[in-house]
């Protein structure tokens, strides 16, 4: 891929990434937050499972499939999502962007219990990401409750990423997303009808709002960051990831005029480091002397 497609591309789907978190405090006002992303996420799923079924991409034939994209929907989109909108009404735009862009960091550490090895980088990744959520909470163990619900949705997001690798593979990404966003949507509404207070303003100002999530926050930004993952490295793709956050706390100073306090910024700094670091791709010199190094070795095995 051309290199200037390539950035172009990243910064627009880690731009839409990120302001979204601004763009729903914006609609907060009108709805509350729970009926507020049933409503974006319903209409996104209803969106993009009639894109998937005009085109005809093949859907899952057997029941244990479809249960594997509830379980992500429950994860993902009512637990993230959930979480997400949960936070926006005690914490700014900016703080709950980079809380919830902890996950990379979190799947290094629930894979490790699994099994699965990663580099020291990455386990340094780690630690200095964990430094800078010290630091933006500033050390205060009862802080604001969005902060915990926003790290909540931080895990939710790393054990989702865990379950779309185990299924990735035999079922299409792009169903996959339609539907676990449907259903997601469902369970918030039913959560919402349930415990929470629900109600919602419609006017033109909210529908707007309601329309750019679920299109341009959800469908085009899902679809520009798959493409990229497509066409390029996914390890190099990901390493971009720490620009999302960056985008938050911008749009959450522009469109909100939220203030950016100094453990914002230094917290900030230290989280999208271990994010970089977290993400960061082996070089193509590490990975050809692991393969000379494997090929000795069964050079040497056979008789």
């Amino acid at each position: 891929m051309n290199s200037w497609k390539f950035i172009v591309l990243i910064i627009l789907s880690t731009a839409l990434m990120g302001s979204a978190f601004s763009v729903i405090k914006m609609g907060d006002i009108y709805a509350s937050p729970l009926m507020f992303a049933a409503i974006r996420f319903i209409l996104a799923g209803l969106l993009l499972a009639f894109i998937v079924g005009i085109i005809r991409m093949p859907h899952p034939k057997h029941l244990r499939e479809w249960f594997a994209i509830a379980v992500i929907g429950l994860f993902q989109t009512t637990g993230v999502f959930g979480a997400i909108f949960l936070s926006l009404r005690t914490i700014t735009a900016g703080e709950s962007s980079i809380l919830i862009f902890v996950n990379p960091i979190l799947v290094v550490l629930f894979s490790a219990f699994i099994g699965i090895k990663y580099r020291w980088l990455q386990w340094i990744g780690v630690i200095v990401g964990f430094i800078g959520v010290v630091i933006l909470i500033g050390f205060h163990p009862y802080y604001q409750v969005g902060v915990w619900i926003a790290l909540s949705g931080a895990a939710f997001w790393a054990i989702t990423t865990l379950l779309v690798k185990r299924v990735s593979s035999f079922i299409n990404i792009w169903v996959l997303t339609a539907y676990q966003m449907l259903i997601g949507g469902i369970l918030l509404l039913f959560i919402s009808e349930i415990f929470g207070h629900p109600h919602v303003v419609f006017n033109v100002s909210f529908v707007l709002i309601v329309l750019w999530l679920a299109i341009m926050s959800s469908i085009v930004q899902f679809g520009i960051w798959f493409y990229l993952i497509q066409k390029n490295d996914p390890g190099k793709v990901s390493s971009f990831l720490f620009l999302a956050p960056l985008f938050g706390v911008l749009s959450g100073l522009i469109l909100l005029r939220e203030p950016v306090t100094l453990e914002i910024i230094i917290g900030g700094i230290f989280i999208l480091a271990g994010i970089f670091l977290v993400n960061r791709p082996e070089s193509r010199r590490t990975i050809l002397g692991k393969t000379e190094v494997k090929a000795e070795m069964e050079t040497e095995g056979n008789p």
